[in-house]
């Protein structure tokens, strides 16, 4: 499987139709985390995304672009609340499975109070 697919179908089974068993699939035991909030390891993963499917998140892919070993996904995240964030996840695919990831997000986006008629997204 190329690594555009691969991120595409992880995003399609576990962050949109919240299937955590099919984490295994992508997420590879020693993956490696940037975000401060989550351990390392395929099952520190997984005990964040139980928690984090718990806020009912609705996700909408804007872009997914790979170059080489290193895919992009760009999208919105927007739970019951109200709140908006703008995504950024950035991984690296090894062998068929993602080993590490790094993200940017924006919260709250729709506080934002935008000075010009661009779209955030």
């Amino acid at each position: 499987m190329k690594n555009k697919e691969l991120v595409e179908n992880y995003y399609k089974d576990v962050f949109i139709n919240g299937n955590v068993d099919k984490i295994p699939v992508y997420i590879a035991e020693n993956y490696i985390q940037h975000n401060p909030q989550v351990e390392d390891g395929q099952a520190g993963f997984i005990k964040f995304f139980k928690n984090f499917i718990k806020t009912k998140p609705k996700i909408e892919i804007i872009n997914v672009s790979c170059e080489g070993n290193m895919v992009y996904v760009f999208y919105k995240c927007s739970l019951p609340d109200g709140t908006i964030n703008k995504v950024c996840d950035i991984y690296r695919v090894e062998s068929n499975k993602i080993v590490e990831h790094w993200d940017v997000i924006e919260s709250h986006v729709e506080k934002i109070k935008s000075v010009n008629h661009n779209s955030l997204f």
